[in-house]
């Protein structure tokens, strides 16, 4: 018989512990939560203190009915459940289903699953922390005021089967008033002016026009543009001040939740989800041969960049040993953004800064070995030393003209050896090497060359800059980023192209009807305003109770209100020419599960549905058939032939509509590592390849058949 039972939330969490543990003690998992309020009801007394109806979530029995038997044969009891406001939630959950005593020192919590952080979490048992399971109530509670109050009146009054969120509502409108900035741009004319100069026996460098008459140039037509030209016409050349400084750029600080899915998104193509999830397996523990299972990473749902003096000295340790006691770095510290940083957590580090990423390769899948690199070149690039360059800026006078060219040389590469950022469009420096100048050098300037450019509307959104936003804006925390932007797709409010977020049709119209009759709930600042009050909840300087109370009588007084004013809304569906064949009317767009799908208006009594086939414009290389966009079960694009099921030819790719310049077949935009798009032809007996390609979110291509059938907005199987 074990003397202590751990409880903890997964089985391969428990899995890791057991392995270091030993015999005395049994460690079990709850699954996740094991209570939660009912789905088919309210479940929240707001007359008696918002008091919540728990119910045992369906599915649970059995796991419950073995933790109470485990509870029995126990000497101790110790829940081990995430060291976050959800955590403490399951564990207070567990307590009152187990029959734990309020008062009992059950609670304990570690940052990283690793033996000595278990055990010394085992030394140092606590009570439950009730500020933060009635930060997380009020949460509950206020997601669900909203949802189960809002929903109710978008069925009625725009479509039936809507949902809204207290915080999704407010990711959608990021994007929904985004497409509004796009769609309302108007692109301004501009113009710009390089040059190529170079000195009697160097090499040429390139220099752009910068004033005029000692201001800033701002050219906005051509006719201004043949101006300067012809300003320029006979002007000398002269190298006017040279400047010369040292320029230190500080390595970034370790990840937090936000910064890794932003990072991981750049540089691994993963979607929030995809990097929480992979995440979640490197910190609960994974085997590593005869070392068993370890924990790789410490937790990953932090806000805050502290790390542990241990962890530290281990690292400056580890880069002396590497690379020299010179690469040693004083540390980096984040500057606080405009939401409150709890700090509860350490920032996201390897565990064991020796285990390095190649050693452990062969235990690790392809992707948990690219994340597992990516948190530990961060961390440890971000205990090392500034890199420094040399910058030269020199001023080249034509008249009334200036003309500057700059430098940018290497001098010490300092945490660069490790690991480089990405940087967002338009900040990425280049190595640029100037020849020896001093000032009064006379130059020779040869192939002016004027470019018309006009500004471009702000971008869409993408996962890492949607998560940046909602971070930067205090909306949701980060156990909720990833959650967030699933759910909008989930409910059809936003769709996903091309890496970048959409809103939909039925995304507008919800917005525009929150924003006009609910200006709190889908407001920016007063979502972020709930979240510091739970903020203070969690410390303890705010009753939850009240902070409900104080949301909940506006809300339902605006509830009221806009039950009366809002009419019925009308989501017309949108007609095709494409006729049904079983009665004759014309086919209508509509939107299921798995994206937009082709059905018959006539529903209830005529229920034909056909997938949505959107051309391409391409030719299919089997067929005399076109290359279509379709969608799997998950509503995942591919391309496939329109003869389908007569042609099964289908690739992930996009179809390009170049033909191959060797056999002239199918070219598809594939991506490679560096990011960059090309094309390449589909056929195996074929290598032809040309760069760039128009840019592409598509994965790899594979000739294969699809033995699929339709479905509604399911299109056919993709390629396997």
């Amino acid at each position: 018989m074990s003397n202590t039972l751990i409880i903890v939330e997964s089985p391969a969490k428990a899995k890791t512990l057991s392995k270091f543990l030993g015999k005395k003690y049994l460690v079990k998992a709850s699954m996740g939560h094991v209570r939660d309020l009912p789905r088919s009801e309210f479940g929240v007394d707001v007359k008696n203190g918002f008091k919540p109806k728990y119910i045992t979530i369906r599915g649970k029995g059995d796991t419950i009915r073995e933790l109470r038997s485990a509870v029995k044969k126990a000497d101790q009891v110790l829940i081990a459940s995430d060291p976050d406001r959800e955590g403490e939630a399951i564990a207070w959950h567990l307590q009152n289903l187990l029959d734990i005593r309020a008062d009992d020192p059950c609670r304990i919590e570690f940052n990283e699953i690793t033996k000595q952080a278990v055990q010394r979490a085992i030394e140092n048992p606590r009570p439950l922390d009730y500020n933060r399971i009635n930060a997380q109530q009020a949460r509950r509670i206020l997601d669900r005021l909203v949802g189960y109050n809002l929903s109710p009146l978008l069925w009625r009054k725009v479509k039936k089967g809507l949902s809204a969120g207290r915080v999704q509502s407010v990711a959608v409108r990021l994007i929904s008033d985004r497409e509004e900035e796009i769609q309302s741009f108007a692109p301004e004319e501009y113009w710009t002016l390089s040059a190529k100069f170079s000195k009697k026996g160097q090499r040429a460098f390139e220099g752009n026009l910068y004033k005029h008459n000692g201001k800033k140039v701002k050219i906005i037509s051509k006719e201004e543009m043949d101006q300067v030209l012809q300003g320029l016409k006979d002007a000398q050349y002269t190298v006017g001040k040279v400047t010369r400084k040292e320029k230190r750029r500080n390595p970034a600080p370790p990840f937090i939740t936000s910064t890794l899915q932003q990072e991981a998104y750049k540089k691994l193509n993963f979607t929030a989800r995809k990097t929480m999830m992979i995440a979640q397996q490197l910190y609960e523990g994974l085997e590593l041969g005869k070392k068993g299972a370890t924990g790789l990473v410490t937790y990953i749902r932090t806000d805050s960049t502290r790390i542990s003096a241990t962890a530290r000295e281990q690292a400056l340790d580890y880069i002396r040993a590497q690379f020299g006691e010179k690469y040693t770095g004083k540390g980096v510290v984040q500057a606080a953004g405009k939401g409150k940083i709890q700090d509860a957590h350490e920032a996201i580090r390897p565990t064991n800064i020796g285990q390095e990423p190649d050693q452990i390769k062969r235990f690790l899948s392809g992707d948990q070995f690219k994340l597992y690199k990516l948190i530990w070149s961060r961390f440890l690039a971000s205990q090392m030393s500034a890199a420094v360059f040399d910058t030269t800026a020199v001023d080249i006078a034509a008249g009334d003209y200036i003309f500057r060219a700059t430098g940018l040389t290497m001098v010490f590469p300092g945490y660069t050896r490790v690991y480089i950022e990405t940087r967002d469009q338009g900040e990425k420096e280049e190595e640029k090497q100037l020849p020896q100048l001093s000032e009064g050098d006379n130059l020779q300037a040869r192939d002016l060359d004027p470019k018309q450019h006009f500004t471009q509307p702000p971008p869409r959104y993408t996962d890492a800059t949607l998560v940046k936003a909602m971070e930067e804006k205090g909306i949701g925390r980060p156990s909720t980023y990833a959650p967030i932007v699933e759910t909008i797709i989930k409910r059809g409010y936003v769709s996903r192209e091309n890496k970048q977020f959409y809103p939909t049709e039925l995304g507008s119209i919800v917005v525009d009807l929150l924003k006009k009759h609910f200006k709190d709930i889908i407001d920016v600042e007063f979502t972020a305003a709930v979240e510091e009050k739970l903020d203070t909840i969690e410390e303890g300087n705010q009753d939850w109770v009240r902070v409900l109370d104080e949301f909940y009588d506006p809300f339902a007084h605006t509830m009221e209100k806009a039950d009366e004013e809002i009419g019925k809304v009308q989501v017309a569906d949108e007609v095709t020419e494409e006729v049904c064949e079983l009665c004759g009317r014309n086919l209508v767009i509509k939107m299921g599960r798995f994206g937009k799908f082709l059905a018959c208006p006539g529903f209830p009594a005529c229920r034909n549905t056909r997938p949505l086939l959107e051309p391409t414009g391409v030719s299919c290389p089997r067929c005399e058939g076109e290359m279509v966009v379709r969608r799997t079960k998950k509503g995942r694009k591919f391309f496939g032939c329109s003869h389908y099921p007569e042609c099964d030819f289908t690739t992930w790719d996009e179809p390009a509509k170049e033909k191959c310049p060797k056999c002239g077949g199918l070219m598809v935009k594939k991506r490679i590592a560096s990011g960059k798009a090309v094309l390449r032809c589909v056929s195996g007996e074929c290598t032809s390849k040309e760069e760039p390609a128009a840019k592409s979110g598509r994965r790899k291509s594979k000739e294969k058949g699809a033995g699929a059938r339709a479905e509604e907005g399911a299109g056919v199987q993709p390629p396997r």
